[in-house]
């Protein structure tokens, strides 16, 4: 979700004799939020996090000063984003304050739903699950008729249903995300529902049933170039061949998340490769 944003910069003035042109204040700032912000995209590609979120906390600075509400909204989310994968979550709440912490600016029944959202799963990664809920419910109040988030509500739903073992739950919320995903053409939610469903599987103790989910979400995940989601997938596939006793194949799929991990520069998804492929070798 990656919106145009703006931004500030000074104000250029064309010296010369008479009434020279003033150029339109708001262009140059605007310019400048926008490149920051790409700036920010191309870092998150090659994992560069730190220069990543340097960016976009310089293109929320610029859109703050323009109080452009949909640059500050944008900003905000993809700065949390980056802080929550570098594991820095008090720094990725701070963030989000950029937004629910302004009262004197309109923002968008749309952003304010993803703002809260992102909160949850904060709060979902931290363990912090009760949070979660209260945060997850506070963004489907703003998430109104054909909301895009839909898909991503529902699956957030499903893993907090998946946690707490209530598989039935988490398999419904699943499909309902896995549905809305498919409405409106967003792989990236297709293949998180089906990931959902996946593990759900694997809980309920049906390897086939999970395998066949898995290797769905993997095909969506690398159509789209996610390797985080791709090692999340791989891992999952792991677990799946372990629970039908295959254990050179689940061994094999950790060393391909955890090879996939070090690509991408995920220090976090590493650590996590590496330490079910540590136990599955027995070390």
């Amino acid at each position: 979700m990656r919106l145009p944003v703006s931004s500030v910069a000074l104000l250029l003035m064309l010296a010369g004799c008479g009434s020279a042109p003033v150029k339109n204040s708001t262009v140059a700032p605007q310019e400048a939020a926008i490149e920051a912000n790409r700036r920010g995209e191309a870092y998150v590609r090659h994992g560069e996090l730190e220069n990543a979120a340097r960016s976009y906390r310089e293109a929320l600075r610029l859109s703050q000063s323009l109080e452009d509400p949909d640059g500050i909204a944008a900003n905000a989310i993809n700065l949390s984003i980056v802080r929550q994968r570098q594991g820095r979550f008090a720094d990725a709440r701070l963030s989000l304050g950029a937004v629910l912490e302004q009262p004197h600016l309109r923002f968008g029944q749309l952003k304010l739903a993803e703002v809260c959202l992102r909160h949850s799963l904060l709060d979902f990664d931290e363990g912090r699950f009760a949070q979660a809920e209260k945060w997850l419910s506070r963004s489907d109040q703003y998430c109104v008729e054909r909301c895009p988030l839909s898909a991503a509500i529902h699956n957030t739903r499903a893993q907090l249903a998946l946690q707490a073992g209530r598989l039935d739950q988490a398999a419904a919320a699943a499909r309902r995300a896995h549905e809305a995903s498919r409405a409106a053409s967003d792989l990236a939610e297709q293949a998180n529902a089906l990931r959902v469903l996946g593990i759900a599987a694997l809980q309920a103790g049906d390897a086939a049933k999970a395998r066949a989910q898995l290797e769905e979400a993997l095909a969506f995940d690398r159509e789209l170039g996610a390797p985080r989601k791709i090692a999340l997938d791989l891992l999952a596939l792991g677990r799946a061949a372990a629970l039908a006793g295959e254990g050179d194949a689940a061994r094999a799929y950790y060393a391909r998340a955890l090879a996939v991990s070090e690509a991408a520069r995920d220090a976090m998804g590493a650590a996590q490769a590496r330490a079910m492929l540590d136990a599955a070798t027995g070390k």
